[in-house]
């Protein structure tokens, strides 16, 4: 059991931003196509978490021209560049599945409000651009 613990600890990314249940955020993923590879981002409420350590997901929907489309990501992936909280939400319940039913307006969450939440709120996305510039800064020297 220990060898396990040991092997998911190494895999943890450094830079991994705490967001909530609730919250609307932008994911910057990277996408590898051939010999590319580029930066999507990818915007929308987070749903669900599932599991913990290494082995950690998160389940984001949005509505894209009036289709929802969830995506499930892996929490500790090195190719998450980023987590940016735009919205923080304010939710009672750990799956907010019942949303996928909902249309509209009913599909909102509300908006966690105050200077604390905003401070709070710029307070990981700053985390989170610092982490990404850490980042990208060794991938820049190998490309040179």
């Amino acid at each position: 059991m220990d060898l396990i613990k040991t092997i998911e600890e190494q895999q943890k990314r450094a830079g991994a931003q705490p967001f909530n249940i609730g919250d609307t955020v932008a994911v910057y993923f990277k996408i590898i196509e051939g010999k590319t590879e580029r930066i999507q981002k990818f915007e929308g409420l987070v749903i669900a978490m599932k599991n913990a350590g290494a082995r950690k997901t998160f389940t984001v929907r949005k509505n894209s021209f009036g289709v929802g489309v969830e995506r499930v990501f892996p929490y500790e992936s090195p190719r998450i560049v980023k987590v940016d909280v735009t919205r923080p939400g304010k939710v009672r319940r750990a799956k907010l599945y019942y949303i996928r039913d909902k249309v509209g307006k009913g599909a909102k969450v509300k908006e966690l409000l105050g200077a604390a939440a905003t401070e709070a709120m710029n307070a990981r996305n700053a985390a989170a651009d610092a982490a990404a510039a850490a980042k990208e800064a060794p991938a820049a020297e190998e490309n040179k």
